[in-house]
């Protein structure tokens, strides 16, 4: 199911279905963001993001059809760091898209952004998540407690992370 995947950069026409994605409570729920935002606040975004140029951001494709969305967000040139962020449809949920665009990120992310450290936030209750990162090499690196408020209460969260030697030496 999951061949034919591949990321490409996220255009302003794109900007719609990010809308969608980001509207949506099941997605935004583990964002740790309310699920409103508007399209023009994608759009001043996006215009942002092409003058600072400090992340990534791709659309997930398979074959002709976006199924999602991941970013390497907030890229520090000093500390050579990026955050990792990935939003997978609701209807393409559950079928391997999320491990294989986790993939085309991270090899993005050391090879070609030359990022030392790759670094996630993940609730704890998203225990499907936190398996792909530990499968991909993500490591745990600190529990937080109580730091995200998410419909009505608060969520303890784990930071997780990959070094770029890990993932070379994994990668061999």
């Amino acid at each position: 199911m999951t061949t034919d995947i591949h990321l490409r950069p996220l255009e302003k026409d794109d900007l719609t279905f990010l809308h969608r994605l980001n509207n949506d409570p099941d997605i935004m729920t583990f964002w740790f963001e309310e699920p409103y935002r508007s399209l023009t606040h994608l759009q001043h975004e996006y215009d942002e993001n092409l003058k600072e140029q400090l992340s990534r951001q791709f659309v997930i494709m398979h074959g002709e059809e976006k199924v999602g969305f991941v970013g390497l967000f907030d890229f520090d040139h000093l500390h050579r760091k990026a955050e990792f962020g990935i939003m997978i449809d609701t209807a393409y949920q559950g079928k391997g898209y999320a491990k294989a665009a986790t993939k085309l990120a991270m090899s993005y992310a050391f090879y070609r952004m030359n990022v030392r450290k790759l670094f996630l936030i993940v609730d704890l209750y998203n225990e499907k998540a936190i398996h792909i990162y530990e499968k991909m090499g993500f490591k745990r690196e600190a529990e937080l407690e109580k730091e995200y408020f998410v419909n009505g209460e608060y969520h303890d969260v784990l930071t997780m992370r990959i070094f770029q030697d890990e993932y070379f030496t994994m990668n061999q």
